[in-house]
């Protein structure tokens, strides 16, 4: 189908409010399943991973299309998890129009907020589905007055229900003034005539939409004054670009569960929302798009994934031009690329495709060297478009293979966990001899490692990882270093005279050669340095680095026939042992910059916690609704922060952590690292 006969179209929201269930009751309504899935039984369309099944929740984005009154309609459902706002950040940009689901009963919630936010950075127009309206302690104008508090007076209901709870037997559309009544599961809904029960709701939230379209307009507030109302066709009209303008965010009413409402969504997208001609093009990084069907291919790439039978599954949307099979096309980079099959999702299933066009979302398998975030293009066209910003991670665990024979398939399977999800960062650290895997949070992290073991078959041992803590001085020592060793035959002998003392905080380690005279020859005295090091990183206190140390190298003794590198080096380690007793050694921990962004209610629990965890406040500002504290806090009381602050803000809060400095640790704390080191010696 041309562009201006396709509806991308994304489901948004916080998880529970029923994405899903809305996607399946949307596929079910236009025939493309036959019967209805449930998360609790893990039988749906879009949620097909074992992990998903498992937790019955969302945890990454699904795919799936339908076709109604002659327009094809390409679903995204997201993840409404925190943890996993990384795929429904990927899913703002594949889309035209985002749907936020709102629960009926628990209103609206802390994701749907954020995302709310992120769809307006992105250009993107809003609607809401009120769900769950058959439920216990369901209320529509309850919902309606939290989402104009929140959002604003552009909150614009463009349909009530008819009952709440289990009342809820219908909608009523305000632009046609058209009542439907919902006999039973399976079946659409009827055309009746206005029920009295809901005529004064009718007139009243009527009055209020109308009121807002004529709003926008000078002709039709001029002729709204002189008692003439637009017509149905012109209020679609003015609703559909006010949605595109950010000025309008229709709300509709309904229940997936009870499919009730769910035929009249399906027309309302069709009806209302942008083509992909309408959609704000996103930000570029070189050349210029838009979006022309004749014109040069350009196309993002949203989601990556691995299937079993397929290999990599790299899936994108077309922003301009077309692609058909055996395309040769090419990355940012110039590297070129042949699309051997392109593919249609729906759920796991794939369906092949003859070509796609300008607004299609399609998939292409087996490009390895395809990832999520890239632009694939027409050869030479010279367009790069800016990949989706997402949070940085921010929970760390070690992985470790419990059999050493999985070593290499873990390195691959973690390097293709970060390939496929940009809010996992794996890192090797040399210092602590650890792998760490780092996520937005314990159940992102979680997912993602029972993800890796399931697919590569490598049973994980999961643990915390080290504080890379450092050792200083505080004293000063002047010592004999010496190495002699006579074993028959040519022995070892090297003497050096080492004087040591703190240097600068934040200068590292530093070597003076002094030596005069030749006392020590002028090609040995680096291994002296070396051996000075090398002693070092052990460590004195707890097997850690000892850093910001100046030694000064002044005299020393040689043999002419015992004396080599390898006798002066034990030298400088040797001179080492000799001056710890009397360097005072001392434990450095590092400090982590950090930024916590909260709503103004919870400040003073998520200040009294910086506290407690030895945090130094930097400053405090105002952001929208939200506040944003800076402090400086040590990195070890940091390790389980992302649970803490979802704990104490109910999910409402976020961070983002840099390392910063290096500074002197407490004496208990010091305590506390020594005994470690001490016990993990033991």
């Amino acid at each position: 189908m041309g562009p201006e006969r396709i509806r991308n179209v994304g489901l948004f929201g916080h998880g529970g409010a029923g994405k899903t269930a809305v996607a399946e009751a949307l596929l079910f309504n236009a025939g493309r399943i036959t019967r209805i899935g449930t998360v609790e039984a893990g039988n749906t369309v879009m949620d097909h991973e074992p992990e998903e099944i498992d937790r019955q929740n969302s945890l990454g984005l699904g795919i799936a299309s339908f076709e109604h009154n002659g327009f094809r309609v390409n679903l995204i459902d997201t993840p409404g998890y925190a943890d996993f706002v990384g795929d429904a950040l990927a899913g703002l940009r594949a889309v035209d129009l985002a749907i936020f689901v709102v629960s009926a009963v628990d209103g609206v919630e802390v994701q749907t907020e954020i995302l709310w936010e992120a769809a307006r950075r992105e250009g993107i127009a809003r609607a809401v589905f009120v769900n769950k309206l058959d439920r216990d302690r369901a209320s529509f104008s309850r919902t309606v007055d939290q989402l104009t508090e929140i959002f604003g007076k552009r909150i614009a209901p463009v349909q009530i229900p008819i009952g709440e709870e289990q009342e809820l037997r219908g909608v009523v559309r305000l632009v046609s003034g058209q009542a439907f009544e919902y006999a039973g599961e399976g079946t659409g809904g009827s055309p009746i005539d206005l029920p009295a029960e809901v005529g004064e709701l009718f007139e009243e939230t009527r009055l209020a939409l109308v009121e807002t379209v004529v709003e926008t307009d000078d002709d039709l507030l001029e002729a709204y004054f002189e008692g003439e109302e637009p017509e149905a066709a012109k209020m679609v009209e003015v609703i559909h670009d006010g949605m595109i303008a950010g000025e309008m965010f229709p709300v509709l009413a309904g229940s997936a569960g009870a499919l009730v409402g769910i035929d009249t969504l399906a027309e309302f997208v069709v009806d209302f929302a942008p083509s992909p001609l309408e959609r704000p093009m996103p930000p570029t990084a070189a050349g210029d798009l838009a979006a022309d069907v004749d014109g040069p291919a350009a196309a993002y790439v949203f989601k990556t994934s691995g299937d079993q039978y397929v290999g990599r599954v790299n899936t994108f949307r077309v922003f301009s031009g077309s692609f058909t099979p055996d395309t040769l096309v090419e990355k940012a980079d110039g590297s070129k690329l042949r699309m051997a099959n392109l593919f249609a999702m729906q759920g796991k299933e794939h369906s092949p495709l003859d070509s796609v066009t300008t607004g299609s979302i399609a998939s292409v398998a087996k490009l390895d060297a395809l990832r999520l975030g890239d632009t694939v293009r027409s050869t030479g066209s010279g367009v790069e478009i800016v990949p989706v910003e997402v949070p940085q991670p921010v929970h760390e665990v070690t992985v470790s293979p419990r059999s050493t024979q999985d070593e290499d398939k873990l390195s691959t399977a973690l390097a293709r966990a970060q390939e496929e999800d940009p809010t996992i960062l794996v890192d090797r650290r040399a210092e602590t001899k650890e792998t760490v895997l780092a996520g937005l949070g314990e159940a992102h992290v979680g997912v993602t490692l029972a993800r890796v073991s399931r697919r590569f078959g490598v049973d994980l041992d999961i643990g915390v990882p080290r504080i890379p803590y450092r050792e200083t001085i505080q004293g000063r020592a002047a010592v004999e270093g010496k190495h002699k060793k006579q074993s028959g035959g040519r022995g070892q002998f090297g003497v050096a005279y080492v004087k040591f003392e703190p240097n600068t905080r934040g200068e590292g380690y530093e070597f003076v050669d002094q030596i005069k005279g030749g006392s020590i020859p002028r090609n040995l005295i680096p291994a002296v340095d070396k051996g000075i090091q090398q002693a070092l990183e052990r460590g004195i206190l707890a097997g850690y680095p000892v850093i910001d140390v100046r030694a000064t190298v002044h005299d020393g003794k040689f043999h002419s026939v015992d004396s080599d590198e390898l006798s002066f080096r034990m030298a400088g380690i040797m001179a080492v042992r000799a001056a710890a007793p009397q360097l005072r050694a001392t434990i450095l921990e590092p400090i982590a910059v950090v930024d916590v962004r909260v709503p103004e209610d919870y400040m003073g629990d998520v200040l009294g916690d910086i506290n407690a965890k030895r945090g130094r406040i930097l400053g405090m500002d105002a952001d929208g609704r939200s506040r944003v504290l800076t402090a400086e806090v040590p990195m070890a009381e940091m390790q389980r922060y992302s649970v803490d602050l979802r704990s104490m803000t109910g999910g409402r809060g976020s961070f983002e952590i840099e390392f910063s400095h290096y500074e002197q640790a407490p004496p208990q704390e010091v305590q506390k690292v020594v005994a470690a080191a001490k016990s993990d010696d033991d």
